[in-house]
């Protein structure tokens, strides 16, 4: 079972996207407005390179 957690970015409206990194070998991504939708199943190293391209100017 994931455990998911909002991002601290996120906003009082809800529009943010929540990250589960408690299983290993994974990192499980999904919409915070629409928690019983699909969940976005990443490779760690695949998280990084994603998270490393948001941080480029």
């Amino acid at each position: 079972m994931f455990r998911f957690e909002k991002s601290s970015y996120s906003n009082q409206t809800g529009a943010c996207v929540e990250v589960a990194l408690n299983v290993p070998g994974t990192v499980a991504v999904r919409d915070s407005k629409h928690v019983s939708g699909p969940v976005l199943r990443l490779a760690p190293a695949a998280w990084d390179v994603f998270r490393t391209s948001l941080r480029r100017p």
